[in-house]
């Protein structure tokens, strides 16, 4: 008989005898890799040293990536946050599933009340939870002998639906709430977590990260999916680390510089020093965690993932990031909204410094996690989802033709209700409101500044066709015209 306990008092480690299976009990297996997911909230694409920044630092995660494969077109399934993030765990596209906006987010019953609501488009209903349904990606682990730990950020439903209720052993912070309300305790957003009056938050999740990693394994590798609630707003930093780049933005003699995309005003320079502050607490959280692998003796035994659930906050609520040369951000199906920072390090695998340009989805991440640590594939989950671990091994490409994404939604950063295709150099994007197709070349043009579907007539309605085709497989759900709206 198994028993499974799970605890979400903060930092107490779980159990698992889950998995221990039967046969020959004397047999010692194989060693399985332990796992480590990083989950950054709002990292724009450029916001990392190793991927293009050249104002904030990050030498931890630098040092990481190095030891792996950098993914240059790699995207998050949507451009806001709980969409992403259900997208990871269950292996299948947010509009499969109907999670297509942030949790909490306004329905068209109630979009009254928001400030959406004499916009032409009433928004698609969506589910507010990951349904309990779906087979996630920690419960494929842990049912397979892994002890699976969550820290910091989940966002995918209120209590019933949190991180112990789909897999997870052990729930360091996770609840519905999509920010954490303060970053200096106390945390009113952060479930489970009480902490002297002052504390930093990055600083206690690591903390409680670094003391998983040191616990008591009992010879089972691990999950560590460590979801950080940086960097998203509110924008707060240690004022030693506000001081520290105020003074190296005067030094390198950076002012503010302001240009505009898509109407909206927007920094063209990162120069945000309490940003750039958050940024570098986030690498050392990476650093911590890195550092506990290294002490325990299990760095080599571990795969790393890196990755953002959107692209950066860059069009609004205190415009933080520059994600140039990518076009806007947070909130817009643009480059700048999707394309994350990513890298995969598995060790005597992937050849340290690699780059890889074939695009890839957070839908893969589950197939692809399964296939490195040896475990059974859930096809009849992760349908969504194509292992890029062949990439990870050197070859060049994937069997897949494109990859979508569905938005029916207001974005509060200015975006509006839209959907999307790449299809090799090829991006797609169709304008709900208005119907309007934009065609962009992104090996061309990365910042889809050039709309070329006037110009290629025949390549835009292939893939529209392509588009439609698959909004009707997955019954995505669409906008509604609002009654409300006058013109």
């Amino acid at each position: 008989m198994q028993r499974r306990v799970f605890l979400k008092s903060a930092g107490v480690a779980a159990v698992s005898l889950a998995g221990l299976g039967s046969g020959n009990l004397f047999a010692k297996p194989a060693k399985k890799p332990n796992i480590v997911f990083f989950l950054i909230d709002d990292l724009g694409w450029t916001d990392l040293s190793c991927f293009g920044s050249e104002f904030y630092e990050t030498p931890h995660i630098d040092a990481l990536c190095k030891r792996g494969m950098k993914f240059t077109d790699a995207y998050a399934a949507c451009p806001v946050c709980s969409p992403t993030r259900a997208s990871i765990m269950s292996g299948k596209y947010p509009a499969r599933l109907n999670t297509t906006d942030w949790f909490g987010a306004p329905q068209p019953y109630n979009v009254q009340r928001h400030w959406t609501r004499n916009k032409p488009l009433l928004p698609a209903e969506y589910k507010e939870r990951l349904p309990l349904e779906e087979k996630t990606m920690a419960e494929a682990f842990d049912e397979n002998g892994y002890n699976t730990y969550f820290l910091g950020k989940w966002h995918l439903g209120h209590e019933g639906f949190w991180p112990e209720d789909q897999g997870f052993d052990v729930n360091v912070g996770g609840g519905h709430a999509g920010n954490p309300g303060s970053y200096f305790a106390p945390y009113t957003k952060v479930n489970d977590l009480p902490a002297p009056k002052g504390e930093y938050l990055p600083e206690r999740l690591r903390k409680e990260a670094a003391k998983l990693v040191r616990k008591d394994q009992k010879g089972n590798p691990f999950l560590l999916y460590f979801s950080m609630y940086s960097v998203h707003t509110p924008l707060q930093t240690k004022q030693v680390l506000k001081k520290k780049y105020k003074e190296k933005k005067k030094n390198m003699g950076i002012s503010n510089e302001w240009i505009t995309q898509s109407g909206r005003r927007v920094r063209g320079v990162q120069e945000h020093e309490v940003y750039a502050g958050m940024i570098e607490a986030m690498d050392n959280s990476v650093g911590k965690v890195v550092e506990a692998l290294k002490e325990e003796g299990l760095y080599e035994d571990t795969v790393f993932v890196f990755m953002s659930d959107n692209g950066g906050l860059s069009t609004s609520e205190g415009r933080p990031t520059c994600n140039l040369p990518l076009k806007c951000g947070k909130g817009w199906m643009y480059e700048g909204g999707i394309r994350e920072p990513m890298f995969v390090v598995w060790p005597g695998v992937t050849e340290p410094g690699a780059v890889c340009d074939f695009p890839v989805t957070s839908t893969d991440f589950y197939p692809t996690l399964l296939e490195i640590a040896g475990l059974p594939l859930q096809p009849r989950q992760h349908v969504d989802g194509v292992s890029f671990a062949p990439l990870l091994k050197g070859e060049k490409k994937l069997d897949r033709k494109a990859i979508f994404w569905h938005y029916p939604h207001y974005g509060n950063q200015g975006g509006s209700p839209s959907s999307a295709v790449r299809c090799g150099d090829y991006k797609l994007i169709e304008w709900f409101e208005s119907g309007k197709l934009e065609l962009f070349n992104l090996k061309e043009d990365i910042g889809e500044k050039n709309d070329l579907a006037d110009k290629m007539p025949s390549k835009a309605k292939e893939l529209h066709k392509m588009l439609v085709d698959w909004r009707k497989e997955v019954d995505a759900k669409m906008p509604m015209q609002n009654p409300r709206h006058k013109g």
